[in-house]
């Protein structure tokens, strides 16, 4: 081949961007990742799925060498690649990159986290490789961003794109952490190219198996860096090859120029959107309008019918069936009801606006809150289909009982470049997510550690706090005797 392929480019790109290459924006932003993605798994340690996932991982046997939360013992990397990536996505509380809407933290984070303990590498290497996984990442999904349709192709053949090609990033950090030169990465990308997966019809109707996306894309993405380490190679075509990545997801419609064009130069990781909600982030916009409902004096009784305008690509998601996303029988299922959104913003939330407390089973069946969610029509606004997916805009109009009519328009994403989280506010993210299982000390310690990552020397002390979690509450089935 006479010219590099799109997997050579990456494995070059890997290989030649040191720490001291990074942009001091980039390390900025993989500290808040790394901090804000342990928060968020440290609050779902608790879930019924989290213990489901920590159950079925110490159940599989396997060399210690890794850290999760709330195992007590140590894991293979791959297994606590999966507790951990599982835990990360779970409260849908993880960070976005818009417009490719995906989450790229969940995965590459915990994936870096366990190859970076397996390997004993410090706080320097794993910046720089979670860095690296998580431009990969993005990229990938960028490539497969339809200008025209305004969306990403991987949604509309119902893939989650997250987890496809947070496998491909996660494997690349886990690479850069064994040491792999540029061939070793384009082998771990051509190796995780045939674990890449995820269904998101969980999205519309329920089930927990999105959950489990991140955690299953982090252990592929270990077990690819691992399994090329022991002898396993990959097509250097896999991305662009005529059945590589790109044709058997896509159908080979995508952008090459995405993955390649500055490279190295153009950094896509400090505009990754931070979550100050734990919901899908199509929800964010509604909570805040409704907040402002609540502001002006306007509550529950005042509102006679309530019309959340949303961008078309978005309705799916959260206004379709339109009697499920009106009458969510889970906390899981209000995280992607927009008229929960609303009911959220029209009450007001804890934390930023909202957090965990707010998005509970008992809290998505309360009457008050379905009494408002049966006045909510969800419909496609133009002007915010205009914006999506750049932003996730929503408007809110309010028909009053006393014949007004309010609009509230909030056409920005908060925790986005155009409104970023403040330190101080992702700061409060994580103690309000650390503090509900996590002592204080070691939560402060260990957002301490965070901040000054790149000094770290010895992250399993780091993580250590992190694996007695929940210690206390685990059931009998964790014990890692029972099927």
């Amino acid at each position: 081949m006479s010219e590099r392929t799109l997997a050579q480019q990456l494995g070059d790109f890997a290989a030649a961007t040191g720490y001291d290459d990074l942009p001091q924006d980039v390390v900025d932003s993989v500290r808040k990742r790394v901090l804000d993605t342990l928060g968020i798994a440290v609050a779902a340690s608790t879930l019924e799925t989290s213990r489901a996932a920590r159950s079925w991982a110490r159940y599989q046997g396997g060399r210690p060498v890794a850290s999760a939360v709330g195992v007590p013992e140590r894991l293979p990397a791959a297994l606590a690649a999966f507790v951990n990536g599982v835990l990360a996505h779970s409260l849908d509380y993880d960070d976005t990159h818009l417009p490719s809407v995906l989450h790229p933290s969940a995965t590459v984070v915990p994936a870096a986290l366990a190859a970076a303990e397996r390997h004993g590498a410090d706080g320097r290497e794993l910046v720089r490789a979670t860095a690296i996984g998580l431009e990969v990442c993005v990229r990938l999904g960028m490539a497969g961003y339809d200008e025209a349709a305004k969306n990403s192709t991987f949604f509309e053949h119902g893939q989650h794109a997250t987890s496809i090609c947070g496998a491909m990033g996660g494997a690349v950090a886990a690479t850069v952490l064994a040491g792999g030169d540029a061939d070793a990465v384009v082998d771990a990308l051509g190796v995780a190219a045939s674990m890449a997966s995820g269904i998101i019809e969980a999205n519309r109707t329920g089930g927990t198996v999105k959950r489990m996306h991140c955690g299953w894309a982090a252990h592929a993405a270990v077990s690819a860096a691992e399994l090329v380490e022991h002898g396993f190679t990959g097509p250097p075509t896999v991305l662009e090859g005529r059945f590589g990545f790109y044709q058997a997801w896509l159908h080979g419609q995508y952008d090459a120029a995405a993955v390649t064009d500055g490279l190295g130069t153009d950094w896509a990781v400090p505009g990754i959107f931070v979550k100050p909600y734990p919901a899908n982030h199509f929800t964010h916009a509604a909570v805040d309008a409704a907040g402002r409902l609540r502001e002006a004096g306007i509550g529950p009784d005042d509102v006679e019918r309530l019309v959340l305008g949303v961008p078309a690509p978005n309705l799916r998601t959260i206004g379709e069936p339109i009697d499920v996303k009106r009458a969510p029988e889970t906390g899981y299922m209000a995280q992607f009801s927009g008229p929960y959104a609303v009911a959220v913003g029209l009450l007001g939330g804890s934390g930023l606006g909202a957090g965990v407390d707010d998005y509970t089973d008992e809290l998505a069946r309360d009457p008050q809150r379905r009494a408002i969610m049966a006045k909510v029509d969800v419909v496609p606004d133009q002007r915010c289909t205009d914006i999506f997916p750049r932003q996730f805009p929503a408007v809110l109009t309010a028909h009053l009982t006393d014949g007004r009519e309010v609009v509230h328009e909030v056409l920005t994403t908060r925790g986005g470049p155009e409104r970023p989280l403040s330190f101080e506010e992702l700061t409060a993210k994580f103690d309000a997510n650390a503090s509900r299982v996590l002592e204080a000390a070691d939560a402060a310690a260990l957002a301490e550690a965070c901040r000054t990552l790149e000094t770290c020397t010895d992250l399993s002390a780091v993580l250590a706090p992190l694996t007695r979690v929940d210690a206390g509450a685990m059931r009998d089935n964790e014990k890692g005797d029972r099927p």
